[in-house]
């Protein structure tokens, strides 16, 4: 299946609302839990909590040949790195789906790894990513997933 994924970092900075969110919780002012998981992300791990997004990118075309390892890197060097310098990882793998006609279609992947801080334009810078690809390669979908991480380099 086509399935990206992009891995986030979301700093939190006292726990707002964009914490609470990201963790799934409505209510930042009562939230003890995630004080528990920040304190020990900072103290115990000596981390920060970021972003994760893993984006999962097919490499099967409907009518045209499977998209190459170069023409897959040239994408990452022109539409991701710009967005995300700071790093990013990229895997390959298999993968299916359900095409929209109906049926299993099993393909080529590529799995996107990002690390960032959490905001509007990490938002915003991912899901141009997601429509160039769709748009460039001719997909149905790119996969996203999110979480929080705590992260130490």
């Amino acid at each position: 299946m086509v399935r990206n994924v992009i891995a986030g970092v979301l700093l939190l900075s006292g726990l707002g609302i964009d914490g609470a969110w990201a963790l799934g919780r409505t209510d930042p002012k009562l939230d003890t839990k995630s004080f528990d998981e920040r304190g020990y992300c900072e103290r115990r791990l000596h981390g920060k909590f970021f972003s994760r997004t893993e984006l999962i990118f097919g490499l099967s075309r409907a009518d045209a040949p499977d998209i190459t390892e170069e023409e897959f890197q040239h994408f990452i060097d022109t539409s991701v790195t710009p967005s995300f310098p700071e790093g990013l990882t990229v895997l390959s793998g298999t993968g299916q789906f359900s095409g929209a006609v109906g049926g299993v279609i099993k393909e080529g992947a590529k799995l996107l790894i990002l690390f960032y801080p959490s905001g509007k334009q990490s938002n915003e810078a991912i899901e141009q990513i997601r429509a160039a690809y769709k748009s460039a390669f001719q997909q149905e979908s790119v996969l996203r997933a999110d979480e929080l991480s705590c992260v130490s380099f």
